[in-house]
């Protein structure tokens, strides 16, 4: 089943996922949903404010927290939510004044229904600058979430995974020994939960 149209695919199109490193990869492995596309686009400006050369797995999940804080802080209790936000800002070297910044401007955009308009001026790539590529990490948690991923699509006649942020939240948590994994446990993650709900999801992704 396609949940995509093929129209503005800067915002829901087939990614070719980065390899790790190189960024020279012929063929996408996947899509991903509007929401994880700008969660994406966001890791992009945060790894870029500290001047990193690559996407780290703590800046696609700030991207994520960001962009959709509303629908993933469910996964937390509300008294643990502080804890959550004050690693992803110590982590991604975040000023809490930034980051609630830009939380109420993606709060606000999001309500004015002008997301498309808005993300189209963030494009990471201007003047030929090549988006940044995916940390060895990060790059270990796409391929995961694609192995897991219970919504397909197809693309160029190939049957690939669509990853919805769910997944990808799941597969940093259960990148066991990782930095982000243990801060996400500590933090009371309902890891049950998320798991029930990115794996059995109720409905479709939204494009």
């Amino acid at each position: 089943m396609k949940f995509f149209s093929r129209k503005g695919d800067d915002d829901s199109g087939a990614r070719p996922w980065h390899g790790g490193g190189n960024g020279n990869a012929s063929r996408a492995t996947h899509r991903l949903t509007a929401d994880l596309t700008r969660a994406e686009k966001l890791a992009a400006m945060v790894a870029n404010s500290r001047a990193s050369k690559v996407i780290e797995v703590a800046d696609l999940l700030a991207g994520m927290y960001i962009c959709d804080w509303d629908r993933l802080s469910r996964y937390w209790d509300e008294k643990d939510q502080d804890v959550i936000e004050e690693f992803l800002q110590r982590i991604c070297r975040i000023s809490p004044q930034r980051w609630h910044s830009w939380i109420e401007f993606y709060d606000g955009e999001r309500r004015k229904r002008e997301k498309k308009r808005v993300w189209n001026l963030l494009q990471p790539r201007k003047n030929g600058e090549k988006l940044l590529r995916y940390s060895a990490g990060l790059a270990a948690v796409i391929r995961h979430a694609e192995e897991i991923s219970p919504f397909r699509d197809s693309v160029g006649g190939m049957d690939i995974p669509i990853l919805t942020s769910e997944c990808v939240l799941l597969c940093m948590v259960r990148s066991y020994g990782s930095e982000v994994s243990r801060k996400l446990a500590s933090a009371g993650l309902d890891a049950a939960r998320l798991e029930r709900e990115a794996l059995h999801p109720r409905r479709g992704p939204l494009a």
